[in-house]
């Protein structure tokens, strides 16, 4: 016991270190995380999105909400005690929503990518993310959604028919008429079926 206490004294960091590095807490830590900023929907977009997701292994789910009080409410010119931010997971990828005003919107030079093993995967997030969404915007996979948010359905395995250099040509060809993904086109132009 007293060598664990002189331990603690030398260096207490490093026992916090130890504790966390044994629980896997460090290793599991996002360090990035997305911050949406909405008009005044952010808890609808992020309960929408937790719907869409809910069948990811249980890893998608709802956080923590944080409302507006008189200082901020006064400063961003929404009401006060209404949503501010509110934290959720989609597929274990952490977000946060805010409510901001009509300050920002959504640009497709920012998409998020959705990797799929099978085309009921590709047909489910499609089905879903397009409800209400821009149809213009449909093209190779990618999609607006009614919230503006851009992202791109695609099938997991398309990074690796890309980067055959006999296939990739094929491929593009086969993926540019495209809007969502159909894979059976898909691996008939790499040589898979």
């Amino acid at each position: 016991m007293s060598r664990v206490l002189a331990r603690i004294k030398k260096k207490p960091y490093k026992l916090f270190s130890d504790i966390y590095k044994s629980a896997g807490a460090l290793k599991n830590m996002q360090k990035i995380t997305p911050h949406l900023w909405f008009k005044d929907q952010a808890e609808e977009a992020a309960k929408f999105y937790v719907s869409v997701f809910a069948s990811a292994n249980g890893r998608s789910k709802m956080g923590n909400i944080s409302r507006y009080g008189k200082a901020g409410a006064k400063v961003s010119g929404m009401p006060e005690g209404s949503v501010m931010t509110i934290e959720f997971e989609l597929a274990g990828q952490k977000f946060i929503a805010l409510n901001g005003g009509p300050v920002f919107e959504f640009t497709p030079a920012v998409s998020f990518l959705v990797k799929c093993e099978t085309q009921e995967e590709i047909d489910h997030f499609w089905e879903k993310l397009t409800e209400e969404g821009d149809e213009t915007a449909q093209q190779c996979g990618w999609l607006k959604d009614k919230y503006g948010l851009s992202w791109q359905i695609v099938p997991a395995a398309l990074d690796k028919m890309m980067k055959n250099e006999e296939a990739a040509e094929r491929v593009m060809n086969a993926l540019l008429p495209m809007k969502k993904i159909d894979m059976e086109g898909l691996n008939k132009a790499y040589g898979e079926s």
